[in-house]
Parts: structure tokens; C-alpha cells; sequence
């Protein structure tokens, strides 16, 4: 029988963890951390995971100004995000994507400035991938060493698949990369003793292609909440597995409020100390 991997509960410990120490901080330098996030569209998915991301600040005691936008060009974008940039206040940048078609992504993502990249978007990030980073932390709560298995991670897109796999090689993970081009891929599923779901299908994966005792990272989020692993069966093949929902997505937002305290306190200690040296 699985032990199902329950995101809302470590979700809701590092939340109340970090509004003790937005508290300390707010006495201590006098003013919150601040969070900027960049809506642009009304896509039901992106307007829900904002909303979550501020009733989530708002739990921390980090401030969360949202600039939505029905439609905004991508030059006015990279403009917005200097302005941040050079503002002092603010600790963390955060992008809502999908972005719409015909903006590049990558390129805004790049535009960011490292010390704000809260979201560890782009390879110049001073952070790690919130995702990739949600997905470790949750493998820490429930003490899953990773040393020494085989991992395969099921995606290679630079937002989550490459960063996880970076993280689990890491960890001294022996690390296998599938995608959609990969043949028989139920050959390497098979052998895998941790297995990440990023791929972007609906229950693509099923418990059958996976050996006995295997753990299961679903970080996939479709239409309907649905996982890229077919829970069917799983309980009983699998020794840890996240559902979806409730399983890696409220820890990646947990660790992005995380990643912001950790950028506020770097901004307001730099501040300290140019005052000190005038």
C-alpha cells in the first residue's frame, strides 16, 4: 500500500514556518517582502494559480502586487520588468505562464534580473527551479534518499524536466532523461526506482510500466486536474507516490514564497550595508 505524498500539509508547515520569519524580518528592517507577479490573458488555469500564489503570500506575510493585462507586447513586457528590476522594494519577479502566442517566453524569462528570478526561469537564476526544488523538498519531508537509484524523469523542458534531473543528479542520482521521442519507453520506466512526470499528457503513465516499490513524482497539471500518471492502480504498485492534485503544485508555490524570502533578505542585508559604508 502507497503512502500518497501530501503537498497541502508540507505546503501549509513551510508557510506557517515562513510567516514567522517575515514577521521577525518586518521588525527587524520595517518593511514586508515583496512579490510581483505578471498576469497576462484570462486563461481559467493561470487566473487560479494566481490567485492561489496571493492567498498563499497572504498566509507567509509576503505582499503580492498583481499587473494583469488583457493583451501587452513583449517589448512593453521586458520594460516592465527593468522598471522592477530597478526598484529597490521589490524582492521577486514571477511570470504567469503560459505567456500568450507570440511572445518568447525564454526571452522574458532572461530579462529578469537573477536576485528576483524567484521562479529559477531562466540559467542565469540565482535560484533553483521552484518546481524541480518543490519536488526535492517533498523527497526530503518524507526522507527518500536518492542516492545511488535510478531516476528517470519523463520531460525535458527547461522549466521542470532538465532542472529536476540537474537536481537529482545532484543528489548522486544515476539519472535518465525520456521525452517524446524516446523509444520503448516503457523499458526504462520499468527499471526506474523514482520516476518525475513532467511530459504534459493525461495519464500517460500507467502503474504497469513501473516496477514494484517504485516512488512517483507527478508534477503534471491537465485539463480537469489531471496527472501525466494514471493513479489507477498505483496504490498498490508504487511505495510513495504525489497525487494530482494536492501533491507537488502547492509545495512549488510554498517553496517560490520561499525563494522570495530568501531574495528579500539578500536585498535588505546589501541595503544595510551601503548605508553603513556612507
Amino acid at each position: 500500500m502507497a503512502i500518497q505524498m501530501d503537498g497541502k500539509r508540507i505546503s501549509k508547515e513551510l508557510k506557517e514556518h515562513l510567516s514567522i520569519e517575515t514577521d521577525r524580518y518586518l521588525l527587524e528592517y520595517g518593511r514586508p517582502p515583496l512579490l510581483v507577479t505578471l498576469l497576462v490573458g484570462n486563461e481559467p488555469a493561470s487566473l487560479m494559480y494566481v490567485q492561489m500564489k496571493k492567498k498563499a503570500c497572504e498566509e507567509a506575510g509576503i505582499l503580492n502586487q498583481i499587473f494583469a493585462y488583457e493583451t501587452i507586447s513583449e517589448e512593453e513586457i521586458i520594460s516592465l520588468i527593468n522598471r522592477w528590476n530597478k526598484t529597490e522594494e521589490i524582492d521577486g519577479i514571477l511570470i504567469q505562464h503560459p505567456l500568450p502566442e507570440g511572445i518568447d517566453e525564454a526571452t522574458c524569462f532572461r530579462a529578469i534580473a537573477p536576485d528576483k528570478d524567484i521562479d529559477g526561469l531562466s540559467e542565469r537564476s540565482s535560484f533553483k527551479s521552484a518546481t524541480a526544488n518543490a519536488m526535492m523538498n517533498m523527497l526530503d519531508y518524507y526522507g527518500i534518499d536518492v542516492e545511488g537509484k535510478n531516476a528517470v524523469v519523463v520531460g525535458r523542458s527547461t522549466i521542470v524536466g532538465k532542472p529536476t534531473a540537474n537536481l537529482l543528479l545532484e543528489r548522486n542520482a544515476t539519472v535518465t532523461i525520456c521525452h517524446s521521442k524516446t523509444k520503448n519507453i516503457k523499458d526504462y520506466l520499468k527499471k526506474a526506482d523514482i520516476v518525475v512526470a513532467a511530459i504534459g499528457k493525461p495519464h500517460f503513465i500507467k502503474s504497469e510500466w513501473l516496477k514494484e516499490n517504485v516512488v512517483v513524482i507527478d508534477v503534471g497539471y491537465n485539463e480537469g486536474n489531471i496527472g501525466d500518471v494514471d493513479p489507477k492502480g498505483l496504490n498498490e504498485k508504487a511505495s510513495y507516490y504525489s497525487p494530482v492534485p494536492g501533491g507537488v503544485g502547492p509545495v512549488t508555490i510554498a517553496t517560490l514564497l520561499e525563494q522570495t524570502l530568501e531574495a528579500y533578505k539578500n536585498h535588505v542585508e546589501k541595503t544595510e550595508q551601503r548605508q553603513k559604508r556612507r
